[in-house]
């Protein structure tokens, strides 16, 4: 059942779709819930005594755990109802919140406890994202995927990066990180009683051939991949960039609040609100534009010049100053995101959506571990200031060699994006 098109703004088009409007509700909680141990884990490794080796290890257990079994979960989002793996997903994430909450209320944490917990967490979290996304366009018409794409660019960076640490950091002050993580578990279970409203849908795009074994089907999704100039080398890109950023985002800024700027846990909630605050605002604005024609070079640019945020955060004395670095971060890094998503889900063959998006996925996070993983230590060698420097200045440097020498601009007016039927370009 929907509701008449026309008496809806183009933003609000997706919520034609009843079964949209219950996923985009439970979508909203879990959010909310990676939102709270976003910021609960950090502070949780901080009342044990650790540092940033310590919490870089629980970031890279994470990162590892969503690497391990990224490319699996593309595999199955092709192979079996998406709903009944993302309920698999936030029961997961429940049982792993809920434990680290027990462990921190009854005073029984040790960082083995979290890396444990963090990598389990990543494991679920590489069945999501795949899942979600090849689930998508069975919901809604292709019309409203631009839209969606919009929607969720605001909202994830709203509720995931904003509502979701700064509730946490008001939890934390004013209670405990046991109490933060209490919170993400029943966050985590909503998000599950909400998903099992949705209707499940049939698989699209089968090609109804005999069944084949998970590891051809896992190599058709590369050759895919492998073959098409502008996915590959985009995904390629940004590897690199998540290697140069992630680590002193999530290890390295907390502690350049804590100890260089005086902040405490509502500081560093405030910093991620920002952020995610500037990545709602991206998306919106982007969500009104048409797709621009020069798609890729526009999405890889932006992302290239929003690390030049953290040029400004490593000469920053204020936090007020950080603060505007991570807004403008958070908006240029999202708003791509809105024509990256509709990208894919135009330009991709629905039987290998759910595999292409584990490899997006997959490549996109390849590096993060060791990003996460290493900065610490390279902070500790070399300094916070040039480690920032380096955050800034090497993803704009990539996001230009990649676009030159894949020759971006000449497959962005062979394939342009707005055609009715667009097909994709290949090498």
């Amino acid at each position: 059942m929907t509701t008449p098109a026309r008496r809806l703004p183009r933003a609000l088009l997706p919520f034609r779709h009843r079964a949209y409007r219950r996923l985009a509700v439970s979508l909203f909680f879990s959010l909310f819930t990676s939102g709270l141990w976003a910021v609960a884990q950090v502070w949780e490794v901080i009342r044990i005594g650790g540092g940033p080796p310590e919490l870089s290890a629980v970031g890279a257990a994470a990162s590892a755990g969503t690497l391990v079994f990224g490319l699996v979960g593309g595999v199955l989002a092709d192979r079996l109802p998406q709903k009944h793996i993302l309920l698999g997903v936030h029961g997961v994430q429940a049982a792993c919140f809920g434990a680290a909450a027990v462990l921190s209320l009854t005073g029984q944490t040790r960082l083995w406890h979290l890396v444990v917990i963090g990598f389990v967490g990543g494991m679920a979290s590489a069945f999501y994202y795949p899942a979600y996304s090849a689930w998508i366009p069975a919901l809604v018409a292709a019309d409203d995927l631009m839209a969606v794409n919009g929607f969720e660019g605001a909202l994830r960076p709203t509720v995931q990066q904003a509502a979701g640490p700064a509730v946490a950091g008001l939890i934390i002050g004013a209670l405990s990180p046991g109490i933060a993580l209490a919170a993400a578990s029943c966050c985590a279970l909503l998000a599950t009683g909400i998903l099992t409203t949705v209707p499940a849908t049939p698989l699209r795009g089968t090609r109804g051939t005999a069944p084949r074994s998970a590891v051809a089907d896992l190599l058709e999704g590369f050759r895919y991949v492998a073959s098409t100039r502008w996915l590959l080398s985009s995904l390629l890109f940004a590897a690199l960039m998540v290697l140069a950023v992630m680590g002193p985002l999530q290890v390295l800024l907390p502690f350049f609040i804590k100890d260089h700027l005086g902040g405490d846990a509502s500081a560093h909630a405030g910093m991620m609100a920002a952020f995610g605050i500037g990545g709602a605002a991206g998306s919106a604005v982007m969500t009104s534009l048409r797709i621009p024609r020069r798609y890729l070079t526009a999405t890889l640019g932006m992302w290239g010049l929003s690390c030049t945020s953290f040029a400004l955060i490593a000469v920053s004395d204020r936090l007020l100053t950080v603060a505007i670095a991570a807004f403008v971060l958070g908006a240029l890094f999202s708003a791509p995101m809105v024509i990256w998503g509709t990208l894919l889900q135009r330009l991709v063959p629905p039987h290998l959506l759910g595999r292409v998006s584990s490899l997006d996925f997959f490549v996109s996070i390849a590096l993060m571990p060791l990003s996460l993983a290493i900065a610490g230590p390279v902070a500790a060698l070399i300094g916070l200031t040039p480690t920032f420097l380096i955050a800034a200045a090497v993803p704009l440097l990539a996001a230009l060699v990649t676009i030159v020498l894949a020759r971006l601009p000449k497959e962005e007016l062979a394939h342009p994006l707005t055609d009715p039927q667009p097909e994709p370009a290949a090498a």
